[in-house]
Formats: C-alpha cells, structure tokens, sequence
C-alpha cells in the first residue's frame, strides 16, 4: 500500500511493526518528555513524513549496546537513545549483576552537567535502592575521577558516571566501575548486558522514592587532598597557568587542587568555565579537536602565562599547550605522556612499580622505561585496561589520558595530571628550562619518536567494517616504498594481547601503523609513528627525516582507507 507522503511523493506506509513497537515503547516510558516525543514522530509517520519514519527506523534498530564503554549515544526516545527508560533498564542488569556476588551491593553513583545526567545519576540510585541494595550519590556536578576514587574511598561494589566525556552536545553516556575502582572489561560486561536483556519493560523495574545517601564534601575534600599530595612538598612552585574547563565541571576542581598543592590558581578562561551542557563556544567539546583550544590560546597571547592546560568536560582528560617561536603550540597526548613518564622516573619509581601505556600510543616510554630498568606493558585501547596493570606507578594513552596516581584514582585523571604537569614545568623553569628543552633531551637520548593520527568519519558504521575487511583481504604489502615486515591481527589476538578489532603493521624501518575502529565514535582511527635516531646530536635533520616519513605514510594509508 502506497500513499501521499507529506511532500506529495507516494510513499510505502512504515512497517506496522515498526508503529507497533514505537507505540509500546511509548507506553513503557517513565518519562513524559520522551514519551511525546516518540509519540509525536510515531503521528508524522504515519501521517506520511517519510523523514519521520527513518528517524523512527534507526531509533528502534537495536537497543543502545552496553559494552566496556558503558552506554554511549545521542539523548532522545527509543531504545537506541540515552533515555531514562534505557538507564534504568542497564542500572536494573547492574544492580542484577551485583546481586548475583553480594546480597547488598553497594554502588556510588557521579554525574556531569549534561543534559539529564542528575536525573540518570537519581534513577539509578532509585533502581539500587528498591532492588535491596545501598546508593550514595556525590553531592553535586563532578569530574569522572573522583567518582573513580570515591568507589575505592568508599569500598563500593560498583561505581557509575553518568558522562558522555567530550562527545558532541547531544550526547551523554553510563560509565560503569566495578570491584577495585577500574571500568569494566569483559567479560562484565557482557555479564551485565545479559541481565539487562532480561528486562523485558521498563515499567516492571521497581524505583525507590528515597532511601539512598547523598555524599557530603568530605568524599570531595579528601580527593582534592589526595590529588595534592601527588606534588612533593619542596618541589617549585613558581608558575603561571592557564586553565580552560570546556563548558565541563573541572574549574572548580582544578581551582581548589592548585590551591591546596600550593600553586597560584589558574587563570581561567571565563566564558568557558561554567559548566554548560550547550558548549556553545566549541563545535566539538574535545581539546584535541581543531577550534576548541582557540579561546585559551588567544588568552595566553594576552596573559603570557607558562604553559596551558586544558581539560575535557568532564575533566579525565589533560591538555597542554606550550610557548614556542611560532606562538603557542599543542602538545601531542604522546608528549604529554612522555614528560610526566620522564618525570616519574627522575622522582623515583617504587620498588616493583609497572609503567604502562596503550598499543596505539608511542613506544617512546617502553624505551624511556628500559634504559632507566623500570617493567613496562603495552595494553589495549582504553583506561579500562591501563588501569589494570598490576603495581602500575605511571600508565597513559595518547588521547589524553594520564593515570599519575593509581593508588587512588585506577583511570586517567586529568586533574592529578595537570597538577603533575605544574609540578614539572616549575621545576624546569626553576632550572631555566622548559617542557619543550625536555622533550628535546628525551628525542637525543632515546631517538625521535614522531606520531600522527587522522580519523576516518562514517555516517554508517558498516562502512568501517567494509574498509577492515578490504584491509584484510587486500593484505598491504609495503608502506610508502617501505617493505611491511610483520602484520598482526589483532582480532585474532596477534601480539599476545586479548583479542580486539583493528589490525597493526610494522614496517621495516620499524615505522608502526594501527587501524582500529572506535570504541566511543562513529569512526576508524589510524595512529602512525616512526622512529628516527639522532645522529651527531643533529635533532633538527632527525625530525625532519621523521615527518617526511611520517607524511608518506598518512597519505598511504588515507587511500587505502578511503571510503
């Protein structure tokens, strides 16, 4: 049956069971806001919208998949939305999960300031509570660490963070810590998606009015204490900083913590530092993306400070701009990394401590960590498992991501971080050098290790596994007239690490290429690094001979995964 769409055009009438189910998902709703909202694109299509009827298809294509991630996805109703019905659907499979290792699990709870992360944080608390088991919510809008650090403060079963991190405006996600403070890897995660496909209404989940706890500062205070203490007591202090929140909740935080560890506080850049879950003066609320840094940088022309620091929305993430000759420049998350490694090891590492980073960041502190005879390992992507190395004294991702603290705080935190960064960059100026002389001594002493990344965006996620599949079947035999000398598979566990998808090749100059498909983003990442000795203490000529083999590499491998 054909009729006249809402344009004139003969349309097929959307399938009824596609209405059918928008209509009893509707029913099911707790939460009037979506409810007419899915009511309202259930009446334009049937009406005939033909756009109304796609939006309606891709909202009910699957329920939004609970992985090591959590729950990740644009706000809105539907199944294949962040929405109250799908948060207390997973906090009913968490709470169940929990229940089936403790009779009374015991879960904190954080939230950001994006749109509806409070009443998600409220939600799960009302699941936990009616379920039998024990809730406390921190008092107000706060960074992902300290909810990290909270569960092991507090010896929590389970911890969630309401977060979607630097994900676009009309995002928010459901970040789950279980046992020691670490994200959840399989298979948990799997485990609590089985029970949450158990739940077959939202309705038939019971929800406390009341009954769990609100946390007091004193969670707070004792973070920021512990986050200072990462500062030795004598080091310098001389230092000018530039902060920028990013429309997140780490102003404040980032305020009290300089304080408290004895540095002057940031400047910080006003129009970004309220939380705002519009982000409004960025496109992309994520510091590495082009744009984002703009406001602090044009306020570091104005103010001379230092060194800039930056932190993601919800302030996990650190990063650093320094000055140079040709103004002020942003540091690779590799660099960042490096120093703060650098900086470990010339405090000290503690007898049987472990340095760690990603497979996808730069090889530069495995070296850094064998020259100085300090253990490292290489993990897969993610804090989920940097945070899980056993005796972990220094762990990092190139994406930002920096643990200074695991004692505390087993995920990155870019709070602890950027105090870190303060510490070494005044003990540098103390001595009449800066960040970028150390990154300098680190390329002499250990070669140049030059990284680059680009992303390949889709509309549709099959487009990914269409170019890993041409990647696998048209295997890539040499790299920019550079022979490829090993390939590993990483979906088949190639390396010895657990398996995961994406694919790593090494070239025979001992250049490095990853291609892998996000974890939190609709798109494929490929990382590329090369190493370049430094011959005759010629650092100039080294990185230039790096970039060149950089460039020939990023242009190959931008055609072979070109859509």
């Amino acid at each position: 049956m054909t009729y006249a769409g809402r344009h004139g055009d003969p349309a097929e009438a959307p399938p009824a069971e596609l209405i059918e189910a928008a209509r009893t998902w509707a029913a099911d709703d707790p939460d009037p806001v979506t409810r007419a909202e899915l009511e309202d694109i259930v009446g334009r299509a049937v009406d005939g919208d033909t756009e109304a009827t796609a939006d309606l298809a891709d909202r009910f294509d699957g329920m939004l998949e609970f992985g090591t991630a959590g729950l990740r996805g644009a706000l809105g109703a539907g199944p294949n939305r962040m929405n109250r019905a799908v948060v207390i659907r997973a906090a009913a499979g968490l709470t169940a999960y929990l229940k089936t290792l403790v009779a009374e699990p015991f879960v904190v709870v954080g939230y950001d300031a994006r749109h509806n992360s409070d009443v998600f944080a409220r939600d799960t608390a009302a699941v936990v509570t009616a379920a039998g088991g024990r809730a406390a919510i921190l008092p107000t809008t706060l960074p992902t660490p300290v909810l990290a650090y909270a569960v092991r403060l507090l010896g929590a079963g389970a911890g969630v963070m309401v977060t979607a991190s630097h994900n676009p405006p009309q995002d928010n996600g459901y970040k789950v810590y279980v046992g020691d403070g670490s994200q959840i890897v399989p298979p948990v995660d799997g485990l609590i998606a089985d029970q949450i496909g158990r739940v077959e209404r939202t309705g038939d989940v019971p929800l406390a009015d009341d009954g769990w706890q609100t946390l007091g500062d004193d969670v707070v205070e004792s973070y920021l204490d512990d986050a200072a203490s990462v500062v030795r007591p004598t080091s310098p202090r001389e230092l000018t900083v530039v902060h920028t929140a990013l429309h997140g909740v780490g102003a404040w935080t980032i305020a009290r913590a300089f304080e408290r560890a004895g540095f002057e506080t940031p400047i910080p850049v006003a129009s970004q530092a309220e939380p705002d879950p519009l982000f409004p003066t960025v496109t992309f609320p994520n510091p590495e993306e082009p744009g984002a840094m703009d406001a602090a940088l044009e306020l570091a022309e104005q103010t001379g400070p230092d060194v800039v620091i930056a932190n993601d929305p919800d302030a996990d993430r650190c990063a650093v701009a320094i000055p140079g000759p040709g103004g002020w420049r942003m540091l690779r998350g590799d660099e960042v990394g490096v120093l703060l490694g650098s900086h470990v090891l010339a405090r000290g590492v503690p007898e049987g401590g472990v340095f760690a980073n990603s497979i996808v960041s730069s090889r530069l502190l495995a070296a850094m960590a064998r020259a100085a005879g300090v253990p490292h390992e290489e993990t897969l992507t993610g804090f989920k498992w940097i945070g899980r190395v056993p005796d972990l004294a220094f762990g990092y991702e190139e994406a930002l991501g920096y643990c200074v603290d695991a004692p505390h705080v087993r995920d990155k935190d870019g709070i602890t971080a950027a105090l870190m960064v303060a510490e070494l960059a005044a003990t540098l100026k103390a001595e009449g050098r800066s960040l970028a002389d150390r990154l300098d001594e680190l390329a002499v002493a250990h070669g140049v290790h030059a990284t680059d990344a680009f992303s390949v965006r889709v509309a549709d996620l099959s487009l990914i596994d269409v170019i890993m599949e041409r990647l696998r079947s048209e295997p890539v035999e040499s790299v920019a007239g550079v022979e490829v000398s090993r390939t590993d598979d990483l979906a088949a566990g190639d390396g010895g690490l657990p398996p995961t998808e994406g694919l790593r090749y090494y070239l025979a100059d001992d250049s490095r290429v990853i291609v892998r498909p996000s974890g939190t983003e609709p798109k494929l990442k490929v990382y590329l690094e090369a190493i370049e000795p430094v011959s005759d203490g010629d650092l100039r000529a080294a990185r230039e001979r790096a970039a060149g083999r950089l460039a020939g590499i990023r242009a190959a491998f931008e055609t072979l995964t070109a859509i």
